[in-house]
């Protein structure tokens, strides 16, 4: 299995920027910055690294011209409601945190960058008697899961990108992919797996179980059927960005602690 560092590489190399985003509408680039819009007056930061081009690492100073530039950019245009930069902890960018702090972009909960080989996620994981996994496509199997992790984090969600996603993406073999379980027709768990094009990962994402079910193996064997989907599509790694529900959960499972990652969110 790849180390750490050889993974977060990897992660580097093909995950940063353009792979990250590929909803975009518009990109303006300021310096390393790519200034993403998304659809619902979202904005998004994402760099591959401040520092300069020539490989001269960035200081404080520029540092809080560049946190400045992404500021004035998304306070400009009135379409943008809220702005998120997505910080790493393993980036280089002295000052960043006061700076961002300055513009008044406000760090939410910091998440763990969870990598690893998809092979080493492949088990079989027995699940409780009753439960039973399965790949929905279908709009009304949709909204049954989003409703279940609306309920398990209390925070609701948007399901329309997902769905518009899955329409988009019908005709494409290594498109998007849903995974519930399911106990007496009701969803207990749920994750999606999403293939980035272009490289070797795929993503698992959107993990969530209900609590009287935790605890059983149901989580890993929705992750474990997700690693076999990435392999199929001829995926190596696999990467998320987890809470501290999901992280030791997929550390289990075969996935490192490769870095961290902080979302830094300004709101108009």
């Amino acid at each position: 299995m790849p180390d750490a560092a050889t993974l977060l590489a990897a992660y580097d190399a093909q995950l940063r920027t353009d792979a990250e985003t590929p909803s975009a509408l518009a990109v303006t680039r300021v310096g390393p910055l790519r200034l993403v819009t998304f659809a619902g007056g979202r904005g998004f930061v994402t760099y591959r690294t401040l520092d300069d081009a020539d490989g001269t690492p960035v200081d404080a100073v520029r540092v809080r011209e560049l946190v400045a530039a992404a500021a004035d950019h998304f306070r400009a245009d009135p379409a943008f409601a809220q702005a998120e930069w997505k910080t790493r902890g393993h980036d280089h960018a002295p000052g960043l945190h006061d700076a961002l702090l300055e513009h008044g972009f406000e760090p939410e909960e910091q998440e763990s960058i969870m990598l690893g080989e998809a092979a080493g996620l492949v088990a079989d994981v027995p699940l409780p008697a009753g439960v039973t996994l399965r790949r929905v496509t279908e709009e009304a199997d949709v909204r049954a899961m989003a409703r279940m992790v609306d309920e398990v984090f209390g925070d609701p969600r948007d399901v329309e990108p997902i769905l518009a996603r899955l329409r988009n993406e019908s005709a494409r073999e290594d498109g998007m992919q849903v995974w519930v379980a399911e106990a007496d027709g009701v969803i207990v768990s749920a994750g999606r797996l999403e293939p980035v094009p272009s490289t070797e990962f795929a993503g698992i994402w959107g993990g969530a179980t209900r609590p009287e079910w935790r605890g059983q193996g149901i989580y890993r064997a929705l992750t474990s059927a997700r690693a076999r989907e990435a392999l199929r599509l001829g995926r190596r790694y696999l990467h998320s960005d987890s809470t501290e529900y999901s992280r030791p959960i997929l550390e289990r499972s075969g996935l490192l602690r490769a870095s961290t990652t902080t979302p830094y969110v300004w709101h108009r």
